[in-house]
């Protein structure tokens, strides 16, 4: 369904400096359909000893991403980046509902509208003419690298004393059923939703695939 490609790497002013594509090889939106489902990056920067200096998008057994404001606080959601400079920054492709107070929202009967949609558009998709029905939502769409069938984020990682040289692997990770969505079934007092989330804390630290993988080396 996608690839992920590492590129342009550099160090300068103590930073080390490099960019990272995902390229959709699908027909649709990715993901597509139920907006419970993400897709991410998970990227590591790693010294010449192995030794890591830099992680965004790292999932935790209970299945929430390191980060990520909506896994943090139900009123919250992450927005689309176009650089990333701080761990707790983390592109996450996904479709956020939003109600008719403009809050975030898990509840399909209470969804009015998109309040995020940066999900990786397929090839041929024109986000400027774009129905408003399918249209992306978010800071995505003036993102200039985001467009038909990929997207590039600038990472900028602060190295001063790196020895080098330095690795980055990046990862694109996927989740059929997102940590908030499974979360926010708690608040209903009925046996369905609860052995709902019982099945998946069960399963959560299984609940990350890999959807595509690619390192570089750099001096």
């Amino acid at each position: 369904t996608g690839t992920v490609e590492v590129k342009n790497a550099r160090m300068a002013g103590g930073r080390f400096d490099f960019d990272v594509t995902v390229i959709s090889k699908s027909g649709h939106k990715l993901p597509t359909a139920y907006p419970a489902r993400r897709v991410w990056l998970h990227v590591t920067v790693r010294d010449s000893r192995g030794t890591v200096l830099f992680e965004s998008g790292a999932s935790r057994p209970d299945g929430s991403i390191v980060g990520n404001n909506a896994d943090a606080d139900a009123t919250k959601f992450e927005p689309h980046y176009t650089r990333i400079t701080n761990p707790d920054q983390v592109q996450i492709y996904e479709s956020v509902m939003g109600d008719y107070a403009n809050r975030p929202t898990t509840g399909l009967l209470f969804g009015t509208h998109y309040l995020k949609d940066n999900r990786i558009l397929p090839r041929g998709f024109d986000k400027r003419t774009a129905d408003k029905q399918v249209a992306v939502v978010g800071e995505a769409l003036a993102d200039p690298d985001f467009v038909s069938g990929s997207d590039t984020v600038a990472y900028s990682v602060a190295a001063p004393n790196a020895a080098g040289p330095l690795s980055v692997t990046a990862e694109l990770d996927y989740q059929a059923i997102s940590f908030r969505w499974a979360q926010n079934l708690r608040n209903y007092d009925a046996p369905e939703p609860k052995r709902f989330v019982g099945y998946f804390e069960q399963h959560a630290n299984q609940s990350t695939k890999l959807v595509a993988r690619a390192s570089l080396t750099a001096n």
